[in-house]
C-alpha cells in the first residue's frame, strides 16, 4: 500500500513518521535535534536526512508542519519566531525537488486542527477549531474538511488574541497581554520558574498556585473561540 511521512519541524526537534495511507498506523519514526541555532540551510539538510531514512518505494508526498507563517500555495516560509534565518525559504520547493516527492508545507497548529477535524475527536462536525500550547500559543480552523487561512493566510493566529490587555502576569515591558503571555510555555515557565517539567504547570504541587489561573485563562479563551467562531466542536 502507499505510504506518506509527516514531519514536524519543531524548535528544538524534527519529529518524523511514514504512514500507511490506507490504515495511518505509523510504520517508522525518526527524531532528531533541530539546530535551530545554526544556518537554516542546515536545518533543510537535516529534514532531508530524516526524509530519506524514512523514504520507501510506495512512499508518494510529504507533508511538513511548520511553526510560524509561510506563503500558500507556493510553501515560502514568511517567518519562523523559534527558527531564526528561515525568512522567506521555498521549503516546499526544495524538499520536493530532493526528494523527487509531492510535497507540502503548512502551519503545524493547522496540521493539528486538520488531523483532529479528519481522524480524531473532531471527525465528522463540520466546523472544528482547534488551540495549541507549546512553546507558543496557536489554531487551527477546519469548515467542511477544508483548512480555513482567511483573506492573508494568516487565521487562527490564537495566541495574539488580547486576553487582559496591558496586565501581563508576569513583569515585563511588553504589556500587550494576549493570550500567548498567558498560556504559552515560555510564559508559564516565567510564571512558574520552580517548574522542572511542563507538567508541573497543570498538575502537582509545585506550582498549584499557578493551576487555577491556567484552568480560569484557557476557559476564557475557548469561550471567545465559541462566540466568534461558533464551532461544532
Amino acid at each position: 500500500m502507499p505510504s506518506v511521512i509527516g514531519i514536524d519541524l519543531g524548535g528544538t526537534k524534527i519529529a518524523a513518521a511514514r504512514y500507511d495511507v490506507a490504515t495511518w498506523h505509523a510504520q517508522a519514526t525518526e527524531y532528531l535535534g533541530t539546530q535551530a541555532g545554526k544556518p537554516f540551510e542546515l536545518v533543510v539538510e537535516t529534514i532531508l536526512s530524516v526524509i530519506e531514512k524514512l523514504k520507501m518505494k510506495d512512499t508518494e508526498a510529504i507533508g511538513i508542519g511548520v511553526p510560524g507563517l509561510i506563503e500558500r500555495p507556493s510553501g515560502v516560509i514568511l517567518t519562523l519566531p523559534n527558527i531564526p534565518g528561515a525568512e522567506n525559504f521555498p521549503l516546499q520547493y526544495r524538499i520536493a525537488k530532493d526528494s523527487f516527492l509531492s510535497t507540502i508545507v503548512e502551519n503545524d497548529s493547522s496540521c493539528f486542527a486538520f488531523a483532529e477535524a479528519l481522524r480524531g475527536s473532531g471527525k465528522g462536525h463540520d466546523v472544528v477549531v482547534g488551540l495549541t500550547m507549546g512553546t507558543g500559543v496557536g489554531g487551527g480552523i477546519v469548515i467542511k474538511g477544508k483548512l480555513f487561512h482567511g483573506s492573508h493566510g494568516f487565521a487562527a493566529e490564537f495566541g495574539h488574541m488580547l486576553l487582559k490587555p496591558g496586565e501581563p502576569p508576569y513583569d515585563t515591558a511588553d504589556r500587550r497581554g494576549d493570550i500567548e503571555q498567558f498560556l504559552s510555555g515560555t510564559a508559564m515557565g516565567k510564571r512558574c520558574t520552580a517548574a522542572k517539567s511542563p507538567e508541573d504547570y497543570l498538575q502537582g504541587k509545585t506550582c498549584a498556585p499557578l493551576h487555577p489561573h491556567v484552568v480560569e485563562e484557557v476557559a476564557w479563551t475557548c469561550a471567545n473561540l465559541i462566540h466568534c467562531i461558533d464551532p461544532s466542536v
